[in-house]
């Protein structure tokens, strides 16, 4: 394990796989990927059983397959230092925990929650805002610093409920270098004795964290700027057990569009989908989601914007991340999705385009399927407008959209039946774009008229809307029979 880079992404499965922890994931794992041997481990932090969601952790491993983010060490594939979820490795904490007491660096508190919420309570009124157990308060609480040893080893023994808690010291500056914030220095005074060891047995995130890190060969800590309050406590616990600190790097936070943090709640007001597990229900392009997390906070340095994973691996870097929050755009990962689906051959897209359709009933022909894909490739943000765009492919319009019939004039149904009786003439192997749209230019010569006004009730009698994929390959598509039938109909109910 000497020499090589490793880190780890180390969510807790409490819900779904948040699109933030995601990034964390990637920035980690392009990290990893772009050093020789290095690894990419993937640790399940479900100490707090309480706060454990059914699926949780079957949610975090699909959404990293699905985006193309392979772990090497984790739940299902061993490497030598696992396993790889906190709950199973209970008994590794308690002997560490215990070890700090030895050490005089950590102690039991047998305080009972009435207790903690009296010392709370009484600091307040004696005007301390936000009061904690510290250096200061622990002197006058139930602990092992302040009861007489025997009676410490008779409650030990009895069974007492405990906690142990991390001995912080009063006065003192914990400095350390953040690969991405430079040198961060914090003081202990602002610290709290940090719970390591629950009642239950459990350890919290702080001394799970911190063993298991040293104990996997963890060489690199990147993760979000909220734990970067942790921080301090992570390094004294280091500091205690004499042990080597990785690396750590604090990523920014996303943003809103609308300023402050993406919360849960604000991403739902501004239409932004949350976790991974929606934009693989909504069917986004992995790589283009990988791409617009990739850029949220970081930079290649130059104006180049899109990469496929082995190149994000290859340009990555911590020293390009950003300090400053970042703004999750949802319009550009739109354009990320454009363009990927751009990128891809019909041949690639059809089995996905098929089961769609399936989904909405239809069953397309393979080689009718593939030119329509082609013909609405450039008009679509994602896979499924092939299908609910394109529904006109297969079925003749039953209604017109409001807007586009707007913008059907007096004029109107007399420049389509014109149309018509240009188009009525040509055989089927005629009836191709490029006569087609001949016949537009000899209606609107003859009638002394621009392109929109026939190029527009014409697009809303096909379709049924005012937009959509290049019209006379369109009509071509649809073939002579169908067209004409469509144009009839338009002008019988639209006047």
């Amino acid at each position: 394990m000497e020499g090589s880079v490793r880190v780890r992404f180390a969510p807790s499965p409490t819900g779904l796989l948040h699109i933030g922890g995601l990034r964390t994931a990637l920035y980690n794992y392009l990290f990893a990927k772009g050093h020789e041997d290095g690894v990419f481990v993937l640790r399940i932090e479900d100490t707090d059983q309480t706060r454990y969601v059914e699926g949780a952790e079957e949610d975090i491993i699909n959404s990293l397959v699905w985006t193309g983010m392979d772990f090497d060490e984790g739940p299902g594939k061993p490497g030598g230092v696992g396993p790889y979820r906190q709950s199973e490795r209970k008994d590794i904490y308690e002997e560490y925990a215990e070890q700090l007491v030895e050490q005089g660096q950590a102690y039991y508190a047998f305080d009972t929650p009435e207790e903690l919420n009296d010392m709370r309570e009484r600091l307040k009124k004696s005007g301390n805002p936000s009061p904690k157990y510290d250096a200061i308060t622990r002197m006058s609480m139930k602990n092992s610093l302040t009861l007489p040893q025997e009676e410490v080893d008779r409650m030990l023994k009895d069974g007492d409920d405990y906690v142990i808690r991390l001995k912080v010291p009063r006065r003192e500056t914990i400095r350390f270098e953040d690969e991405i914030r430079g040198f961060v220095s914090f003081e202990s005074k602002g610290l709290d004795d940090q719970v390591l060891l629950k009642s239950d047995g459990m350890p919290t995130y702080h001394l799970a964290n911190v063993v298991d890190d040293h104990l996997m060969g963890i060489t690199h800590v990147i993760r979000g700027e909220e734990w970067l309050s942790s921080a301090p406590k992570h390094i004294l616990m280091y500091e205690y057990f004499n042990w080597e600190p990785p690396r750590m790097a604090h990523l920014p936070l996303i943003m809103s569009p609308s300023g402050g943090k993406l919360s849960k709640r604000k991403a739902e007001s501004e239409g932004i989908p949350i976790n991974t597990r929606d934009y693989i229900d909504q069917k986004f392009e992995p790589e283009a989601l990988v791409n617009f997390l990739a850029y949220l906070g970081w930079s290649p340095g130059d104006d180049s914007e899109v990469h496929t994973m082995d190149e994000l691996v290859d340009l990555f870097s911590l020293d390009r991340v950003s300090k400053g929050g970042a703004v999750f755009d949802y319009k550009k990962l739109i354009w990320y999705n454009e363009h990927y689906l751009r990128d891809k051959p019909a041949e690639k897209l059809w089995p996905r385009v098929r089961e769609i359709a399936g989904e909405h009933g239809l069953e397309p022909d393979e080689e009718y399927m593939k030119q329509i894909i082609e013909l609405m490739k450039d008009r679509v943000s994602k896979i499924e407008d092939f299908v609910t765009m394109g529904r006109f492919f297969f079925d003749d319009p039953e209604e017109y959209e409001e807007k586009a019939v707007k913008k059907w004039k007096d004029n109107s149904g007399e420049l389509l039946q014109a149309y018509v009786d240009k188009i009525d003439e040509l055989d089927e192997e005629d009836f191709e774009a490029k006569t087609l749209k001949n016949k537009i230019k000899e209606v609107i010569k003859a009638h002394d008229v621009g392109f929109g006004p026939l190029m527009m009730p014409l697009r809303v009698a096909v379709s049924g809307m005012g937009y959509g994929p290049d019209l006379t390959p369109t009509i071509e598509l649809l073939g002579k029979e169908t067209t004409i039938r469509r144009i009839h109909r338009a002008i019988e109910k639209l006047g």
